[in-house]
């Protein structure tokens, strides 16, 4: 199981969380994604703990809470959705002027 952590400021660190979730047990990884393009944080981030017991923990304390300046969300991760289609491409609104298809007509 791994825990989401939304509405995070922009300025947060991985040691920042580390230290904020640590008083509910240990943790094992924590991921702060990052925009491809520009590098820049985007506002959430997955972390993994030890147990189920210290991410529920974690979770009931936490969700809600004012840190930084925001008001976090924290709720059990759902799973990564496979967003390819059948085909193998991704969905029909992809990146890039040649993905880019409405009613199988490729713009």
């Amino acid at each position: 199981m791994s825990i989401y952590v939304g509405n995070l400021s922009y300025q947060v660190t991985q040691e920042d969380l580390r230290q904020v979730f640590e008083e509910y047990g240990t943790v094992k990884t924590i991921t702060l994604p990052t925009d491809r393009e520009t590098g820049k944080l985007r506002g959430f981030a997955f972390i993994e703990m030890d147990t189920a017991t210290e991410e529920t923990a974690a979770i009931d304390a936490l969700d809600g809470a004012e840190w930084m300046g925001r008001d976090l969300r924290v709720s059990k991760a759902k799973p990564r959705e496979d967003r390819r289609t059948s085909s193998g491409n991704r969905d029909s609104f992809s990146r890039g002027r040649d993905n880019f298809s409405r009613s199988g007509r490729r713009f």
